[in-house]
């Protein structure tokens, strides 16, 4: 089993910056991918930025240039640093874990989520 933490949400205004992460624990050992993945109200879950252990990554149309993915793979660690927030980014973030090598990840392991408020 492999469990996933997130942290660093929270509220900020338009234009902010806020920067989340996700540790994986238990059986964590080289995680191929590990992805963020964002649900609004009312909307479907839907991947915001995803990376493998290569480096290799795919962003969401909507936070190309805004949002950056990034991991550490000695602390099976995986990071979103998210500039220029807008209100439309408000939304539960969730991290996703797969043990497979894909820009897409769609593993069975997901963290608790955490709440981005972007509004002024």
């Amino acid at each position: 089993q492999v469990q996933l933490v997130e942290s660093g949400g929270g509220l900020v205004q338009p234009g902010g910056s806020l920067r989340l992460s996700c540790a994986a624990s238990g059986r964590s050992s080289s995680i191929p991918t590990m992805g963020w993945y964002r649900q609004a109200p009312g909307k479907q879950r839907e991947l915001v930025a995803a990376i493998t252990t290569g480096g290799s990554t795919n962003y969401a149309d909507s936070v190309k240039g805004r949002f950056t993915i990034s991991r550490d793979n000695a602390k099976n660690t995986v990071y979103l640093q998210m500039n220029s927030l807008k209100p439309e980014d408000t939304a539960v973030y969730y991290c996703n874990a797969d043990r497979v090598i894909t820009l897409v990840p769609k593993g069975d392991y997901w963290g608790q989520g955490t709440q981005v408020t972007v509004s002024s």
